[in-house]
């Protein structure tokens, strides 16, 4: 069976390695970026590049979106809606509000099109070796048609209607962000006390308490070693999200309200494109009279 030809956008961070585990499972890929400086990191004897987006629906049968924030989605989605096709397939693997999922999806099935929302966990690490955790939302025989285009990414998972995986995907996001701070809680605690942190780190980190975030993270603010995988930005602009879908269905949910005002104050003091596990660096600082945060 023929492989579907595929049309990616957005080559950043993530985009990037997503992109070169497509084109080792030998699908025709084609890629669009704003900007050109990562188009000179992908092999051009494998992937093409696309010199304008409005084209790109022409020469792909999937079109799939790794972009950084809503607003974005809805631009160039309006530019791809222009020529898109029937039948034609649009993903969006970027992290969005559920809103948003739903309001691309009625465009692209105005022009006979259909859209699965699929973002993605696991930052950078994960999308470097093609092991990201993917969360599907929209029709399941859509899913099924790009199940093994997905699976050169990672593991894909089904999880519902349209706008499903984005819900998949901020409650995935509540438990990292409320977990970073866990984490640094505990490992704030260790240092306080006179404890070794490594090897505090190392005792529990096979108990009840381990945990993906315990073992990178923690090791991250062990080494001091605040690259991002994830921002502080995204991490914010999820915890955003969380508490505005939480606000819809009028549930309250206030340890992540608590993270969301601390991960505010990061953002805040410049730490935006440090890792998110940098949470760590402004709880470590926070005195008595914080309490109130």
């Amino acid at each position: 069976m023929s492989k579907l030809k595929v049309g990616f956008v957005g080559v950043g961070l993530m985009g990037l390695p997503m992109v070169r585990n497509i084109a080792k499972k030998n699908y025709p890929l084609v890629v669009w970026n704003r900007s050109r400086k990562n188009l000179k990191k992908i092999n051009k004897q494998k992937i093409e590049v696309c010199q304008s987006i409005i084209n790109l629906p022409d020469q792909c049968e999937v079109i799939i979106m790794m972009l950084s924030n809503d607003k974005v989605c809805l631009e160039i989605s309006n530019k791809l809606v222009k020529k898109i096709k029937k039948n034609q397939i649009l993903i969006d693997m970027s992290s969005t509000k559920q809103k948003t999922a739903i309001e691309i999806e009625k465009k692209i099935k105005s022009k006979g099109g259909y859209f699965l929302d699929a973002p993605v966990s696991g930052g950078t690490l994960a999308a470097k070796i093609g092991k990201l955790a993917i969360m599907v939302g929209g029709e399941k025989k859509i899913f099924e048609k790009t199940k093994n285009l997905l699976k050169s990414m990672g593991s894909v998972t089904h999880v519902g209607k349209t706008g499903s995986g984005q819900v998949a995907k901020l409650a995935n996001q509540a438990i990292v962000g409320i977990t970073i701070g866990a984490v640094s809680e505990a490992l704030i605690l260790t240092e306080a006390a006179g404890a070794d942190p490594k090897a505090v780190r190392k005792a529990i980190k096979n108990g009840f308490a381990g945990s993906p975030i315990l073992e990178i993270h923690g090791k991250r603010i062990l080494e001091k070693d605040f690259k991002p995988g994830g921002k502080c930005s995204t991490q914010l602009k999820d915890m955003k999200n969380i508490i505005e879908t939480a606000n819809t269905y009028k549930i309250k949910l206030p340890l992540s309200e608590k993270i969301k005002k601390l991960y505010e104050i990061i953002v805040k003091e410049g730490k935006s494109n440090l890792d998110h596990s940098a949470l760590y660096l402004l709880i470590k600082k926070l005195k008595k009279h914080d309490s109130n945060l």
